[in-house]
Parts: structure tokens; C-alpha cells; sequence
């Protein structure tokens, strides 16, 4: 009966309805659906593509940047490797073609250990007329020279307009006597999973290549940069595809091809494409300034975690947890305060940490925003002034630090000693902070599998401050027989405030001094 019910006709097949050992199936493809099923079920053939890459093909071209000598693109590697392009690049290659790689590599290093220029070559599309291409910023940083080729061959020198490493975008003009023909911006915050795609670049160096596929994932995070919001394709995409445009069925930049996922330098169908509602903002003030403005809020801050969550008295882990306020910034001067989760900014509401500096970048600068945040126990509201992102803005350093030498046993599984003036300049603690120095964990401790270091300072417990190791283990053991599930502590890594929470059971109460 389930053959005879694929013979139905196009109309009724939409609604079948098959009976199969007593119970009922629903076969439910909606009528515009149906023409990307197999001939069989329709009576049509697959549809083409070819409409689509005739209509952009023209407006993507082949961008090749001669990078110094003194920035080959091992160096980069070796200098960004964060970069999900980059991981994994080696891994996988079988010994004769890593015997290749380096024979190639130390052939560039010259007969006087001089090493000649590289040429990083990539893909971009025309984003207007009058000959202004979009790319990658990775495949044009250091160029010296910067050639763009089109489909029929044509060759333009270009320069950079702008470059924004943070989005891992780039600018570039050429100049022509014609217009040109360039890709209309689509709307990538209504694409969906599922939707079609066509991924149009130079992989390999191999001109006008088309892969086509779907929309995986959105809102992907690869720690590629503090603004991350990938639409994840599975349409192939590799090295030399970068900065090439993803298309809709309609023909319009719905993303900019920027990373892979490759455990073996190809493509493995997890490429990563940055939102054209976010590089087109960015484009924007590329052309206008050469630069990008952002909003700037001023904060360090953390993900909320249950923990966290529960500490602090909310009912559900989110927002962002503000970890410290850089001194006299906007947050400051508005009165937000470490310990601050921020729920939301002029209405919109932040799920994860990684939201908030998205939406405040994209506040326009001088603008008062209404930041909603949970301190004690409920909502308030702030209203700090959005000012612009420094070009180097303050930042507290990290790092583990080394150990201090053990010298007093504690309970709770911790060793604690006061923070003296020659630790706090061993361990670099701003004279601003206060607090008790960790010195060991012991194995059992409750807080071992938590990112507790020796030389972290504890500068407060459950938000009241330390003021000497007798004080931070009555506050641990007041806490383990109170019945709280959870204790959470601020500490202090070499001038970086981290909130750290943990469960607790009462386990703790019966620790003892050694």
C-alpha cells in the first residue's frame, strides 16, 4: 500500500495518508517542498542551480595578496592559532606530503636565510559598481601587493580601504572604467536551518568553483573573536574559498566564508560564514571611514553558569556576569558594580555571555541604553552612556603565575596564607585588591576539579570580602553546614577578577587543621 501511495498524484501525495499494521502515517510535504524530492515522487526532475551561479558568478573574484617576507603565512599560523582555519591543518597528512610542505617551506628561506615573499590567495565578491570587493581579512593582513582577477580573466591591482581584524573583515578598491557587476546584501536573520545555499570561490586556487549545501547551524561560536556568530554550512568550502560570498536561491550574500572545521586541512562539510547582517554593518563604516566604531560598555565579564546562578539568587543560568569594571568607563560611571548580571540591554535580552558584546557594539555610541541586571536578589535597571571601544582597551592581564612555596596548612581542602606585599608583587595583584592567597589544593578538596590555581587570590565569598585566611575558612565551613548547594568565590589571577562557583555538601563540616 506505501508503493501505491508514492503514484499519487502530486496534490494528493501531500496529504496520503497510509495505514500500516493498524497504525496511521501522515505523509505531510508541503506543496513547495516537494520539488526538491526525488523524480520518482513528483514526476519532475530536481531543479537546477545553474540560474542562480549564472546570474552571481560574475560579481565573485579571485583575490591573490603577496604578503611580506617577514609575514609568510606560517608565520600567521604560528601567530593566530585560535583560528579555526588553522587547527588541525597538519594533522592527518601522510609523511610524504609533510616531506614536501617542509622541503617547500625551507626552499623559501633563500640560500642566505632570507625568505621571499608568500602569496596568500583567497576569494571575495563586488559589493558595488564602482569597485569596491569584500574579502577576509586574514587574506589580505601584510600584503604588499594585492591583485584582483574576475571570471573572464581580467586582472585590477587593488588597495585596502579598511580592515577589521575582530570580524576578520577587509575592504579593497579597484579602479575601472565600467561599472561593475556587483552581489546584492540578503537578510541573513531569516535564514533557517535547512534553507539551500551555494558557496561560490577559489578553492585550491581553482578558479569559479561552486559547492552547494544547507544551512547546519546559526549562532555558532569558534572562539575565533569576541564577535562570533557563524552560520555553520555544509556546502564544501576550503582553503582559498575564504572571504567568498554564500548565496541564497535568490542570489543574494547571506554570508561571508571565513573558517572550517578539519581534522585534515579539506573540507569535512563544517564550514563557518559570517552573518551578512553583521559584515554588511560592518562594510559600511569600512567605506565610509576605513575603521569601525563600536559600542564600548567597559566590563569583564563571565558565563553565568548554575551554579553561579544559584549563588547569586536566580531562578535561571543566564545573562552575563560582570567579573570586574574597568575604571571610569561607562559601566562605572553608571553605577554597575562587580557581581552584576546583565539580563538584557535596551530590551535585548542576553542568553549567553557571548550576546552582550554583540548588542553593545552594535549601540550606537553616545547612546544611554537601559541595562536590565540582577544585584541582590532583583532587577534593576542602569543606564550607562555607550562610549567607543578604545583601539586598545584596558585590559587585565592573565596567567597562572607560579606557586608559592607551601606554608600553612587549612581545612576545606585549601592552603591559605595573607597576601603580603612582596606576594602581591610576585603575583602581580593591582594594590587595589584584597583578599587570601591559595597556596595548594589537596586532592579531595571540594574545590579540586574547580579552576582554583595556586597563587589565586580569594578576594570574597558568597559577595562578602576576605580578609584573612582564619576569615575565608569560617566563611567555607559556615557555608558547608548552612545547607547552601552551592559557595562562590571572586578571586584574583594576576589582576583579572573571575567569579568561581562550586556545589558543597556537608562533607565540609568535618574537616579538619592538619
Amino acid at each position: 500500500m506505501l508503493a501505491s501511495a508514492f503514484r499519487l498524484s502530486r496534490s494528493a501525495i501531500s496529504a496520503a495518508i497510509v495505514s500500516l499494521g493498524g497504525a496511521t502515517i501522515e505523509i505531510g510535504c508541503a506543496p513547495a517542498d516537494l520539488q526538491f524530492l526525488a523524480p520518482s515522487v513528483t514526476g519532475r526532475p530536481l531543479p537546477s542551480f545553474a540560474p542562480v551561479v549564472q546570474g552571481v558568478m560574475p560579481t565573485v573574484v579571485n583575490v591573490s595578496a603577496v604578503q611580506r617576507a617577514s609575514k609568510t603565512a606560517a608565520d600567521q599560523i604560528e601567530a593566530r592559532p585560535g583560528r579555526a582555519k588553522d587547527q588541525g591543518a597538519l594533522r592527518g597528512l601522510p609523511p610524504s606530503a609533510l616531506d614536501e610542505l617542509l622541503r617547500h617551506f625551507f626552499d623559501q628561506q633563500g640560500r642566505n636565510g632570507v625568505p621571499f615573499p608568500s602569496t596568500a590567495l583567497g576569494s571575495g565578491f563586488i559589493v558595488d559598481p564602482s569597485g569596491y570587493v569584500v574579502t577576509d581579512e586574514h587574506v589580505v593582513a601584510n600584503a604588499d601587493k594585492i591583485m584582483i582577477t574576475f571570471q573572464d580573466g581580467g586582472q585590477y591591482t587593488a588597495r585596502i580601504v579598511g580592515r577589521d581584524a575582530l570580524t576578520d573583515l577587509a575592504l579593497l578598491k579597484i579602479d575601472t572604467e565600467r561599472p561593475l557587476p556587483h552581489a546584492r546584501w540578503g537578510d541573513s536573520d531569516t535564514v533557517r536551518v535547512g534553507d539551500w545555499v551555494l558557496a561560490i570561490g577559489n578553492p585550491f586556487g581553482l578558479d569559479n568553483t561552486v559547492s552547494s549545501g544547507i544551512i547546519s547551524a546559526r549562532g555558532r561560536d569558534i572562539h575565533a573573536g569576541p564577535y562570533d556568530d557563524f552560520l555553520q554550512i555544509d556546502a564544501a568550502i576550503n582553503r582559498g574559498n575564504s572571504g567568498g560570498p554564500t548565496f541564497d536561491l535568490n542570489g543574494n550574500v547571506i554570508g561571508i566564508n571565513t573558517a572550517i572545521y578539519s581534522p585534515n586541512g579539506g573540507s569535512v562539510g563544517i564550514g563557518f560564514a559570517i552573518p551578512a547582517n553583521l559584515a554588511r554593518r560592518v562594510v559600511e563604516q569600512l567605506k565610509a571611514y576605513g575603521t569601525v566604531a563600536r559600542g564600548w560598555l567597559g566590563v569583564q565579564i563571565q558565563q553565568v553558569t548554575p551554579e553561579i546562578a544559584e549563588s547569586f539568587g536566580l531562578p535561571t543560568a543566564k545573562g552575563a556576569l560582570v567579573a570586574g569594571v574597568i575604571a571610569d568607563g561607562p559601566a562605572a560611571r553608571a553605577g554597575l558594580t562587580q557581581g552584576d548580571i546583565i539580563l538584557s540591554v535596551n530590551g535585548h535580552d542576553i542568553s549567553r555571555m557571548r550576546e552582550l558584546p554583540l548588542v553593545v557594539a552594535d549601540t550606537a555610541i553616545g547612546e544611554t541604553a537601559a541595562v536590565k541586571i540582577w544585584r541582590q536578589n532583583a532587577e534593576a535597571i542602569v543606564r550607562p552612556v555607550i562610549g567607543e571601544m578604545p583601539k586598545s582597551p584596558e585590559s587585565l592581564e592573565t596567567g597562572r603565575g607560579d606557586a608559592p612555596r607551601l606554608e600553612r596548612p587549612s581545612v576545606v581542602g585549601l592552603r591559605l596564607v595573607p597576601l603580603t606585599q612582596q606576594r602581591r608583587q610576585r603575583l602581580r595583584i593591582p594594590h587595589t585588591v584584597n583578599g587570601v592567597v591559595v597556596t595548594a589544593i589537596d586532592e579531595d578538596s571540594l574545590f579540586a576539579d574547580l579552576d582554583l590555581l595556586p597563587g589565586d587570590v580569594i578576594v570574597e565569598i558568597n559577595q562578602r570580602p576576605v580578609t584573612s585566611p582564619e576569615d575565608a575558612i569560617n566563611r567555607l565551613q559556615e557555608a558547608a553546614v548552612s545547607g547552601r548547594r552551592s559557595v562562590m568565590m571572586l578571586i584574583n589571577r594576576r589582576g583579572t577578577n573571575h567569579y568561581l562557583a562550586t556545589s558543597i555538601d556537608n562533607t565540609g563540616q568535618d574537616r579538619r587543621n592538619e
